[in-house]
């Protein structure tokens, strides 16, 4: 795939989805998207279909957990939740089902979906690096340029705690292998600027109070600085941070995807399953992007001005759900070479 256009993709609509689902009902979501701009979504939703929607919001963790403890008796009809990792979480831990959706099968890439149909990406996320360009001139160009001595006390990075910081490294252990994952982060741990902390925008913060000439972030919380005011990232300092989609000559840039499945005893488990045919619609992939500056995971649907002021690039296909296995590799060399 050359770009997030490269191919049309037949246009379902909301109403058709509806056809599915119950024309009454309600529908128990467990989220760990903690966006407003969601509202839309799980309105437009209801407006369509009739379905109410009962939310229960958390960390992805302890709703994976609630889930498990609740077991049989849990209320739960939709997990949704940010990372790869997380979704495979919930997969081990057996509180998603498989499902059966031709709708899901022709929308969403194979790629971007469980290989047990338990969880299906609707929206993605490119996570690139950021420069200064009042002081680099030569930014690195990949992932394993972070780690080249020459960009030494230059680079800021969220911990290793973190599920974007453990995928990235687990997606360069698919691409490269255990042995050049270590000696990368080992790499990436010299030439710090600063002690990993903070979240995404916090990166990027970095570059303009010059605590970093490099830093890594997903794209949508820069998309969105673009779009509208965010603290300590006005007009002017966004206008001086450049940006490099990594490995553009190699496996193509790393990408965090926001999915959702059906829970295993999903007491609306029609009413769950027509929701996720619902967020692979255009109309809500394309909110996706405009709402919250995220890529759609559907190829054809339009991009938000902001998300398209980045420019095509190419993204690494590599299939998400065998990244998210190497978790715990990318913890374990996380520990090892002191990324705290």
């Amino acid at each position: 795939m050359t770009s997030f256009h490269a191919k049309t993709i037949l246009a379902i609509t909301i109403s058709a989805i509806a056809t599915t689902a119950a024309a009454e009902g309600e529908l128990n979501l467990y989220s760990s998207r903690h966006y407003d701009t969601d509202e839309r979504l799980y309105s437009d939703f209801t407006d369509a279909t009739g379905i109410t929607i009962n939310r229960i919001e958390g960390n992805a963790d302890e709703l994976i957990a609630r889930m498990e403890a609740e077991g049989a008796n849990s209320p739960a009809d939709i997990l949704l939740t940010v990372d790869t990792s997380r979704l495979e979480r919930a997969k081990s831990a057996g509180v998603l089902q498989s499902i059966d959706s031709d709708i899901l099968e022709a929308r969403i890439p194979e790629a971007l979906q469980d290989a047990d149909n338990q969880w299906f990406g609707f929206s993605q996320r490119a996570r690139i690096i950021f420069y200064d360009k009042s002081d680099v001139t030569n930014p690195p160009m990949d992932y394993v340029a972070l780690a080249d001595p020459a960009y030494e006390g230059q680079v800021c990075h969220r911990s290793s705690t973190n599920v974007y910081s453990q995928t990235l490294l687990s997606s360069i252990i698919e691409n490269h292998g255990e042995a050049a994952a270590k000696e990368w982060a080992a790499g990436v741990v010299n030439n710090f600027a600063r002690d990993p902390q903070g979240g995404d925008t916090d990166q990027l913060r970095g570059l303009v109070s010059g605590e970093c000439d490099i830093s890594v972030s997903n794209t949508y919380y820069f998309a969105r600085a673009l779009r509208k005011d965010v603290d300590g990232l006005d007009a002017d300092a966004v206008a001086n941070i450049g940006w490099v989609f990594p490995a553009q000559n190699a496996e193509g840039a790393h990408m965090n995807l926001s999915g959702g499945g059906v829970a295993a005893h999903a007491p609306n488990r029609d009413n769950a399953i027509a929701f996720l045919e619902y967020l692979s619609s255009d109309q809500a992939q394309q909110y996706f992007s405009a709402g919250n500056d995220e890529y759609p995971a559907v190829p054809g649907v339009g991009l938000s001005a902001s998300v398209a002021t980045l420019g095509l690039f190419r993204p690494d296909a590599v299939d998400l759900s065998e990244v998210a296995q190497n978790v715990p590799a990318a913890q374990a060399i996380f520990n090892e070479v002191g990324w705290e």
